[in-house]
C-alpha cells in the first residue's frame, strides 16, 4: 500500500510516541476475515435488542478530521439543501451571522425549502436579552416565518422553584438539550460539535457524514420528536425580540403546568419510537458484501422517562460494547473530552483482558474552561483530579502496563495557536490476523459521564464494519487524535507541580460529579 507524505509523518510521529499506527502492520488476509467476521457476528448478537439499525454500502460514510473542514461541508450542505434542513445542537454561537446568512440564502434559493432548528432554552438564552443563540436564529422569522421552525428545549428539572431561584449558567447544571444532529436532505452529520466558532476553527471534535435517506430520515423523526416536547419561538417587539409558546400541536402537556403528565407524555412518545420495528435484518454473504456496515442509532433521554422505566438505549449498548471485548488480542481507545467516566463504563474498561488500550483526555491546557473566570476556572484540575483516579484504579487492578491515559494537547487553548479538546467516542478492534484498525466505532453527543445518563438528552451512533475503506478512514481518524496526545503516569502527578489539585477542588469535585 503506497503511503502519502502525511501519512509517513504521522506514523513516524506515531512510533515517537510508542503507539502502533494499525494502517502499518502486515495483514494476513484469511486470518483477518476470520478475526473481522467472528467479532462483528458476536456484536451482532449483542446489539440485538436494539431496534433501530441501518445498512450502508460502501462510500456512504465519510469521516471529516478538522473543524475548518466540518465548517465548509455544513456551509456546503445547507446552500445545497432542497427540501429539509435539520440542525439540532447544544447553542448557535452569537456570531455566527456567516452560517445564519448561509441558512438565508438557501432559503432564498429554493421556495419549497424548509428549516428546523432545536437548541438548549437555557444555555441557547443564557446572554438574553443580550444577543444570543435565540435571537440570532430568529432574525430568519422576519423573512421565512412559515419555513422556519426554531425550538428550545427546557430540562423539566427546571420547573417549580429550582428554575426561578438559580441564576444563569448554574441553572445549565440541571440538564441540557445536548445533540447534535446536523441534517440536509437525505444526509447527516454527527458529531459532538456545537456551532460557535471555535468549533469551526480550534476544538478538536469528531465528525461523520452518513448518505442515506432512511438514516437521514430516523433522525429527522428523532428530531422532531424532540421539537414537539419542546417551547417555540417568534418574533416580539420586547427587549430580546422574541417569545416562546407551547403550541397546542406539542407531543405533551407543558411541563409548568404538569410536570408529571408531561414526563407520561413524553415516556410514550419515546418509548414508541425507541421501540418500533427495525428495518428487515440483512443477512446471507451476498447482501453483506454490498451492505458491509451497519448503523445503530442509540439516545439517551433519561429525564423525560420516569426514573424506574428508563428505556434509553445508549447506556445499555455502550455496556454490552465494552463487555463484548473479550480476548487479549483486541484493542480499544476511549476518549472524552470532560473526564468524568460514568462508573460502570470505567469498571468494564479497567476489567477488559485487552493487553493494548488508550484513554485520551484532554489536557489541563486543552480544557475549554482553562483560565475562565469565576467557579467554571476550577473545573480543568477537577478532571485532572479525576484523571489521577483513574490511574490509581488501573494500577489497583494490576492494569498500567496495558491501559495507557494519554493528554491531548496542541498548544495552549486561549492564546495563539492553541487548541482545545472536545471529542469522544470509543473504538474497538482485534490484532488477530495482524490488523487492530477498528471495526466499531461510537459517534456522537454523549461524554459517558453521569450527566449524559441521568440530566441530559444524548444522541450517538454505533458504527460496526466490515468496509476495509472506511476501517482505514476510522484509523486515520484515531491516528489524528493519537498524534497530540501525550502519555501521563501517576509519576507525572507526583513530579509535577502543576498536577496538584487544591483539597476544595476536590471536595467539590466529590459532591458536584455528577453534573460534570
Amino acid at each position: 500500500m503506497l503511503l502519502s507524505r502525511a501519512q509517513t509523518s504521522r506514523h513516524s510521529k506515531l512510533i515517537s510516541l510508542g503507539i502502533k499506527s494499525a494502517r502499518f502492520n502486515p495483514r494476513p488476509e484469511i486470518a483477518r476475515m476470520s478475526s473481522t467476521v467472528s467479532f462483528i457476528d458476536d456484536l451482532k448478537d449483542k446489539l440485538s435488542f436494539l431496534k433501530a439499525r441501518f445498512y450502508f454500502k460502501r462510500g456512504e460514510i465519510s469521516v471529516l478530521n478538522s473543524p475548518n473542514e466540518f465548517y465548509d461541508t455544513l456551509k456546503d450542505k445547507i446552500l445545497k439543501a432542497q427540501d429539509r434542513i435539520f440542525i439540532a445542537s447544544l447553542y448557535i454561537g452569537k456570531t455566527q451571522d456567516e452560517l445564519i446568512d448561509c441558512i438565508r440564502e438557501a432559503l432564498k434559493k429554493n421556495a419549497k425549502l424548509k428549516v428546523h432548528v432545536l437548541v438548549d432554552g437555557l444555555r441557547g438564552a443564557r446572554e438574553s436579552p443580550s444577543k444570543c443563540s435565540v435571537t440570532l436564529v430568529s432574525r430568519l422569522l422576519e423573512d421565512y416565518q412559515d419555513r422556519v421552525d426554531i425550538r428550545l428545549y427546557r430540562t423539566p428539572a427546571c420547573v417549580g422553584w429550582k428554575g426561578s431561584i438559580l441564576p444563569r449558567r448554574i441553572n445549565e447544571g440541571l440538564g441540557l438539550q445536548h445533540m447534535k444532529i446536523y441534517g440536509f436532505d437525505d444526509e447527516v452529520i454527527l458529531s459532538g460539535a456545537n456551532l460557535s466558532s471555535d468549533y469551526f476553527t480550534n476544538r478538536q471534535d469528531r465528525y461523520y457524514v452518513f448518505h442515506s435517506k432512511p438514516f437521514s430520515d430516523y433522525y429527522y423523526d428523532l428530531h422532531q420528536l424532540i421539537s414537539g416536547l419542546s417551547y417555540k419561538v417568534r418574533l416580539a417587539t420586547n427587549e430580546q425580540k422574541f417569545s416562546i409558546f407551547w403550541p397546542n400541536q406539542n407531543l405533551a402537556v407543558e411541563p409548568v403546568h404538569d410536570k408529571v403528565k408531561f414526563i407520561k407524555n413524553a415516556s410514550t412518545v419515546l418509548r414508541k419510537f425507541l421501540l418500533k420495528e427495525p428495518q428487515p435484518i440483512i443477512s446471507g454473504t451476498s447482501l453483506e458484501e454490498e451492505y458491509p456496515t451497519v448503523v445503530y442509532p442509540v439516545s439517551q433521554f433519561t429525564p423525560l422517562f420516569h426514573k424506574r422505566r428508563d428505556e434509553s438505549t445508549e447506556k445499555p449498548t455502550i455496556l454490552r460494547l465494552i463487555s463484548s471485548i473479550s480476548k487479549p488480542s483486541m484493542n480499544w481507545t476511549f476518549t472524552a473530552g470532560y473526564f468524568n467516566m460514568f462508573p460502570d463504563i470505567k469498571k468494564g474498561l479497567i476489567a477488559t483482558p485487552s493487553r493494548n488500550a488508550n484513554v485520551i483526555t484532554a489536557s489541563p491546557y486543552a480544557n475549554g474552561f482553562f483560565e475562565s473566570k469565576g467557579v467554571s476556572g476550577n473545573l480543568p484540575d477537577a478532571y485532572l483530579h479525576l484523571s489521577k483516579k483513574f490511574l490509581k484504579n488501573v494500577k489497583r487492578h494490576g492494569k498500567q502496563a496495558n491501559i495507557i491515559l494519554r493528554e491531548w494537547k496542541r498548544g495552549i487553548v486561549n492564546k495563539p495557536g492553541g487548541w482545545s479538546y472536545h471529542a469522544k467516542g470509543l473504538w474497538i478492534g482485534d490484532t488477530d490476523g495482524g490488523d487492530s484498525r477498528p471495526m466499531l466505532t461510537c459517534i456522537g453527543s454523549s461524554n459517558y459521564t453521569r450527566r449524559a445518563y441521568s440530566l441530559d438528552l444524548e444522541s450517538n451512533a454505533v458504527i460496526l464494519t466490515k468496509d476495509q475503506e472506511l476501517r482505514d478512514k476510522m484509523q486515520q481518524e484515531l491516528d489524528c487524535l493519537l498524534e497530540h496526545t501525550k502519555e501521563v503516569t501517576l509519576e507525572d502527578f507526583q513530579s509535577d507541580p502543576h498536577r496538584k489539585v487544591s483539597t476544595g477542588v476536590k471536595i467539590a469535585t466529590y459532591l458536584l460529579g455528577k453534573r460534570l
